[in-house]
């Protein structure tokens, strides 16, 4: 055996194996893994409250990949249409569009592909209300948030927003077949909680946003003003929570928990606030990182709560 070839051989072989898991890594990258965490936890518990219980462990595997792919297409249609000023921002220059380690074309084939998929799918494992949800969902993220109002207004977040409320109706729709006041009104706390999470982080990389003249509020005002803003919407989040209690007929960990981790949430955000009026360092990224544990810890005990007597 010729032992040059041979080594040839294997290094090839060990390069096309890294190339091929290098390249799988960056597809994942499109779609946003960190994101998708969210989405679990904001959609299996309400399927448990729809349930009264747990559902079919099918109809809750079901949802949560035709819900994943949906995101997933969402954030690969986004790095898609936002690789310009990826480019230029140091949080998002490792992006696999920036680096080139993905092509735009296989990007928006990807996107697309993952569209369909998590469509048909959604239809055909659940019911037709949660795959239009589903495409719903995409078209608002896609089109309503990062081709029209994310460079054009400091508002874009708010309503932009709503395309990560759809999780909330999917589980429930595809649970139930229908909607409902719950899901509603859980569509509105995390409508109201968006702003109150996302601000603080545009609040952090306010020089990054101003030059690439997307203009986030974080960005376009100073901190006592966002700080007010944060506050405002913390605490219509918190109230939005409580209105759950009688509607969905919650029991008693979720109504502590409501009143708990709505007032700690609520605390950060005066907490930013009155550091941004002293003068002093806010520290955004404290609420929100708050923001996402007061998300995660109410949606536990949504899910908690109707398994129990009381």
């Amino acid at each position: 055996m010729d032992i040059t070839t041979a080594a040839g051989s294997v290094v090839s072989d060990g390069t096309s194996r890294r190339s091929v898991g290098r390249t799988i890594r960056a597809y994942v990258q499109l779609t946003k893994p960190r994101v998708l965490e969210l989405l679990l936890v904001t959609t299996v518990p309400v399927m448990i409250l729809a349930q009264g219980g747990f559902p079919n462990l099918w109809l809750v595997f079901a949802t949560v990949i035709g819900g994943s792919m949906s995101a997933g297409s969402a954030a690969a249609f986004n790095m898609y249409l936002d690789r310009d000023i990826d480019a230029h921002m140091q949080r998002t220059v490792n992006r696999p569009l920036v680096t080139g380690e993905v092509s735009p074309r296989g990007a928006l084939v990807f996107a697309w592909s993952l569209a369909a998929a998590s469509t048909l799918w959604l239809l055909i494992t659940t019911n037709w209300l949660a795959a239009v949800l589903s495409a719903g969902a995409i078209f608002f993220y896609v089109v309503i948030y990062t081709m029209i109002l994310k460079r054009r207004t400091e508002q874009n977040i708010v309503w932009g927003g709503i395309a990560g409320c759809f999780p909330v109706l999917i589980g429930w729709s595809a649970v139930t077949g229908s909607l409902a006041w719950p899901p509603v009104i859980l569509f509105a706390l995390v409508f109201l909680w968006t702003p109150p999470h996302y601000w603080p982080l545009s609040m952090k990389y306010k020089e990054q946003y101003e030059e690439v003249h997307v203009p986030m509020l974080g960005a376009t005002r100073n901190g006592s003003q966002v700080g007010l803003q944060v506050i405002l919407y913390a605490w219509a989040t918190v109230v939005c929570s409580l209105l759950l209690i009688p509607v969905a007929q919650m029991g008693l960990v979720y109504s502590v928990s409501a009143i708990v981790f709505g007032g700690w949430f609520i605390y950060e955000s005066h907490r930013l606030y009155n550091r941004a009026v002293r003068g002093t360092e806010p520290r955004p990224m404290r609420v929100f990182h708050a923001s996402i544990s007061y998300l995660t810890l109410l949606f536990v005990a949504i899910a908690i709560d109707p398994l129990l007597p009381f």
